[in-house]
């Protein structure tokens, strides 16, 4: 009888490695953190709102262990601060998932204010981060959430779809810079996905509508992908991975 080993590649565990989920207490990032956990990683989370983080940890530890601290990663100085904490709880880490980040709209229909804080949270924050990953692991995995909106280029997407098609190019490079230090690098795009990101438009009850349309994704179903980039052998690097509503308009 053949063997599962010769018809499927080699599948890593994720028992005992150590991830950083920046804006892992809500939507997408809390579900990679559950995911991650229940498959055995000790997670950090980072985010800004402690009743978030203590319901994310909550959860976390349902299913598997985790910490977490709260951190302005629009400032640069707090990116590393992040880092540092994370490293001394986990003892070291091996994975860092760069997903925080915040909606933003047209380059006119933003003040000065609103358009440099949402570059430094959308944008800089995962340079500053990538940067200090690549300095701390020698063998390790980066994985960035961008986002679809990259190629809905519109008038009111200007400064969104700006900053996720920048991350586009900066993943692809950053794979060549990496690899050959044993980091990998992946981006996941997801498509239109249920969070507290869409709100007000889509309120709570609107969400589950069209989650249940299959016109929206389950923060769940990006976990799901980062897992599959995470579990690949180490010769393989899953660099893009778009997720869409199987209903969704448009791109």
């Amino acid at each position: 009888m053949t063997e599962i080993s010769d018809a499927h590649s080699a599948q890593a565990t994720l028992k005992g490695r150590r991830a950083i989920v920046t804006g892992g207490t809500t939507g997408i990032g809390r579900a990679v953190a559950v995911l991650l956990a229940a498959e055995g990683a000790h997670v950090y989370l980072v985010g800004t709102d402690q009743a978030h983080l203590d319901d994310a940890l909550a959860r976390v530890r349902e299913v598997g262990t985790g910490d977490g601290g709260l951190f302005d990663l629009s400032r640069p100085d707090q990116v590393g601060a992040a880092v540092d904490a994370a490293s001394a709880t986990l003892g070291g880490y091996d994975v860092v998932v760069a997903n925080a980040a915040e909606a933003a709209s047209g380059v006119t229909e933003m003040n000065e204010a609103a358009l440099l804080h949402a570059i430094a949270l959308n944008f800089t924050h995962y340079l500053l981060l990538t940067q200090r990953a690549a300095r701390d692991m020698t063998e390790g995995d980066v994985v960035m959430i961008g986002s679809t909106s990259a190629n809905v280029l519109g008038p009111h997407s200007t400064v969104y779809a700006g900053i996720k098609s920048g991350l586009q190019g900066f993943s692809i490079a950053l794979r060549r810079e990496l690899g050959p230090r044993g980091v990998r690098v992946a981006l996941v795009e997801p498509g239109l996905t249920g969070s507290d990101m869409q709100l007000p438009d889509l309120p709570p009850e609107k969400q589950r509508e069209m989650i249940d349309e299959e016109k929206m994704l389950r923060a769940e179903d990006i976990a799901v992908g980062v897992h599959y980039l995470l579990t690949q052998p180490r010769r393989a690097v899953i660099q893009r991975l778009t997720i869409s509503p199987r209903v969704q308009d448009g791109d």
